[in-house]
């Protein structure tokens, strides 16, 4: 019994050294190669940020998409809503700025389905007036060649969409710092092993850019307004339409910030099941749907229905 136990024990510890010196060696590889040059062309820009309340590092991630080197047009939608929501307030500071682009906010409540984000997204999408839509959470930050970097990618062949890794870096405190070493040392290198094993179709919040035109014949928004994944659902319809989903060789900045219990305990939740989508899941497809008290999955890997706590209240 005990020289099985030891050959089991040794099986698990040959296979966890496998995988650290894999995904080693893969993240030193991305973090080395060369993320996409400058765009043919410069096709017009639509930038969708929905917003929902202040929260730290809130100006300085906006501004930085205001703050690009993209010699092509870029319109900037901002939406809530709430007409008290304290974002507003951020969004009319970014407007007083000299450099600051082409800057619309739609105040708009309406609720389309489960997803509050999504709901928003669709408020804002009938105010898009340009052909490249790049969608990014609120939380992220990009350097001034996020833009130009993720046309060309755009531009590629037979890429319908384009989406990025991100790296953690916290705001502030102990558990921002252990958020975002959750995100830098687990989530990048599962993910990065999962595509290069092939077992990962993933589509990230922190960017998705496609065209207007291959968003309107996935169904648009609507199509996904009762996922809780949206962005995860989205790629799906993409892939299901035989449009790829390009991952660049550049990643973008996640501002980590984790205050009350139900925060940190919700940033988590959802960190696990991104990676959970991006690479337990793989191909099949996999819902999730937010019920009273968590998120119910259909079509999970396992055949049953897991349960993520304290998801009920996230929004996108």
């Amino acid at each position: 019994m005990v020289f099985w136990i030891s050959i089991a024990s040794s099986i698990i510890t040959a296979a966890g050294c496998t995988y650290l010196i894999a995904a080693t060696i893969l993240v030193n590889r991305f973090a080395r190669a060369d993320a996409p040059k400058s765009p043919a062309s410069m096709p017009s820009v639509t930038i969708l940020k929905p917003l929902d309340g202040d929260e730290p590092g809130l100006l300085e991630n906006l501004a930085s998409f205001c703050d690009q080197n993209y010699a092509g047009a870029v319109q900037i939608i901002f939406g809530v809503q709430d007409s008290k929501d304290r974002a507003i307030g951020i969004v009319n500071q970014l407007r007083k700025c000299a450099s600051a682009p082409d800057i619309e906010l739609v105040i708009d409540p309406r609720q389309h389905g489960l997803n509050r984000k999504v709901s928003n997204l669709i408020n804002m999408a009938k105010h898009i007036r340009h052909e490249v839509v790049v969608l990014a959470d609120s939380d992220m930050r990009v350097d001034p060649h996020y833009l130009a970097r993720i046309v060309a990618a755009l531009e590629a062949p037979g890429v319908g969409a384009v989406s990025c890794l991100y790296y953690g870096v916290p705001a502030a405190g102990l558990w921002s710092s252990l958020f975002a070493l959750a995100i830098n040392a687990y989530f990048i290198p599962g993910v990065l092993v999962g595509l290069a094993l092939g077992l990962t179709q993933p589509c990230f919040g922190s960017t998705i850019a496609l065209r207007r035109s291959t968003l309107a014949a996935v169904g648009g928004f609507a199509a996904v307004v009762d996922n809780i994944a949206d962005d995860y659902a989205l790629g799906l319809a993409l892939r299901a339409r035989g449009r790829a989903v390009r991952i660049p060789s550049f990643a973008v900045a996640h501002t980590c910030t984790m205050g009350t219990h139900d925060q940190r305990r919700r940033s988590l939740g959802l960190l696990g099941l991104r990676l959970r989508l991006s690479v337990a899941v793989g191909p099949r497809r996999c819902l999730y749907q937010r019920r009273p008290g968590g998120v119910r999955t259909r079509g999970h890997p396992g055949g049953g229905r897991d349960r993520v706590p304290g998801l009920a209240s996230a929004t996108g």
